[in-house]
């Protein structure tokens, strides 16, 4: 089941390499950097590898494709492939690469593609020592970085290269990699049976990284092929009378059989259990993690946030903390969550504590520049803020009861002296005539009606005494009084 290295007693070679795709086509998501035309599809294209490419540096989270990447450009271009990481390369490793560079080049008229992972870990020098390559097309730079290139790449390099983003891998990607890991003879070979429900676990466990959704499986596979995969009754599988296994919609009456009796529809089914079954229970068995019962998309997602903003409004920091926790071990997105709390600091805590809303502005912002996990503190720093912070909706309230009269109709035309009087004629038209600077008066403050007519007693604001909004109370008691008369 599982292959060993070359030599007379190679080590075990680990799923998610075995895997690792040998052209651009066995590529699972970043279809947005693969279409035809693109700079990585130009220079994988390149059999004969003389058309004139530029160097690209790859951007995105772990386990996204950017070695994949570049691996599938080494089997497909027809270009010299040179592979360094950065983790154990210095600038005598790059000039010597830059040497063999020039030598190919002039004696062969090929160029030389560089791939360097994880770039983020060179120091300015040892950056600078690839500028020179770069510059004079002795290499193509492929670069690798987890971290943003604006801060962790020189400017020269960046100048010189294409940034292209990985995106996380959908969950239909990850389940279009887990399907072939399953049955590619360089994978499990077709040995084991993966429950839907076990590829549903390995698919939520990975949070959008393929190689950690390969090294779930590796693991759960070994796990089925010891004494922690128990025998599984074939009876007690969901399999239809032609012994697949179904992995699909329930209501499957409508699929076409072929003569032999064996739905030919692959997206729905696969062939009954053969070897080992690997299931939800055994999968979390061998990743040691509890399986989060958590769908994205469905019930649990929704539960779980309203939860979580209950907790918050209701001054409850360890429940709020606990769902926050749920969230992020489930793979929800950060930007999701930084959402959610920015509003909840709008809406529920509002002017009874003016810092509030700038902490949870302040963590969302600190989520996209840092990423995950090191963005969970932010997080969990911004919900304790809010859910110890005192409380008011007074705001909230205020602005819905101010769209509902206009929506209603209780509106009216802004009194002459507000209207603008900039314009040629506004004068003429009595615009802005008795209207009152308050800066020209000591107190800075004057007694002026501002609202229409209709609506000049109206009063949609009224603070609480909770927090910053009792010492705003005392002072809008004595505004009104000075402005309306009150």
């Amino acid at each position: 089941m599982f292959s060993r290295g070359p030599g007379i007693a190679g080590a075990p070679v680990p799923l998610a390499v075995r895997m690792r795709p040998r052209s651009l086509e066995e590529v699972a998501g970043q279809q947005h950097l693969l279409r035809p035309g693109s700079p990585l599809v130009r220079l994988a294209s390149d059999n004969e590898g003389t058309q004139a490419a530029v160097s690209v540096i790859l951007w995105g989270p772990p386990g996204t494709g950017k070695t994949t990447l570049a691996q599938a450009i080494a089997h497909s271009s027809g270009r010299r492939f040179v592979e360094l990481s950065a983790v154990t390369a210095g600038v005598k490793d790059v000039r010597q690469v830059m040497e063999e560079a020039m030598s190919s080049r002039d004696l062969y008229g090929s160029s030389t593609v560089l791939f360097l992972d994880e770039i983020h870990r060179f120091t300015k020098a040892q950056q600078d020592a690839l500028l020179p390559g770069v510059e004079n097309g002795w290499v193509i730079l492929v670069a690798a970085t987890t971290e943003n290139p604006s801060f962790s790449v020189i400017s020269p390099l960046l100048s010189r290269s294409l940034l292209l983003t990985l995106e996380q891998l959908s969950d239909d990607d990850l389940g279009i990699l887990i399907d072939r890991a399953v049955t590619d003879p360089r994978g499990l070979a077709g040995r084991f049976t993966v429950t839907p429900e076990a590829r549903a676990a390995i698919i939520q466990l990975s949070s959008g990284d393929a190689r950690r959704a390969l090294t779930a499986l590796e693991a759960a596979a070994i796990a089925a092929d010891s004494d922690l995969g128990a025998p599984v009754d074939p009876d007690e599988l969901d399999l239809d009378d032609a012994g697949l296994l179904d992995v699909g919609d329930e209501d499957d009456e409508d699929d076409e059989d072929d003569e032999d009796g064996v739905d030919d529809d692959s997206d729905t089914a696969t062939r009954a259990p053969r070897g080992p079954v690997i299931t939800d229970e055994l999968v979390s068995q061998a990743v040691d993690r509890a399986l989060l019962r958590y769908d994205r998309n469905g019930d649990e997602h929704y539960d779980v946030i309203s939860a979580f903003i209950k907790s918050i409004r209701g001054s409850d920091v360890d429940a709020a903390l606990h769902y926050l926790a749920r969230m992020i071990e489930a793979g929800e997105d950060p930007r999701f969550i930084a959402r959610r709390i920015i509003i909840s600091a709008a809406e529920d805590i509002g002017i009874a504590d003016p810092q509030a809303l700038p902490i949870a502005v302040a963590a969302a912002d600190a989520v996209q520049f840092i990423g995950m996990p090191e963005g969970r503190i932010p997080l969990a720093e911004a919900v304790v803020y809010l859910a110890t912070a005192a409380k008011s909706n007074a705001a909230y309230v205020a602005i819905d009861q101010a769209i509902a009269d206009v929506r209603a109709g209780a509106f009216g035309r802004v009194p002459k002296p507000m209207r603008d009087a900039h314009y040629a004629g506004a004068k003429r038209l009595g615009h802005g005539k008795g209207y009152r600077y308050p800066h020209d008066h000591p107190i800075g403050v004057v007694a002026q009606q501002y609202l229409p007519d209709e609506l000049r007693d109206v009063r949609y604001y009224q603070p609480t005494d909770h927090g910053h909004e009792r010492d705003i109370s005392a002072r809008l008691d004595k505004l009104r009084k000075i402005v309306r008369g009150e």
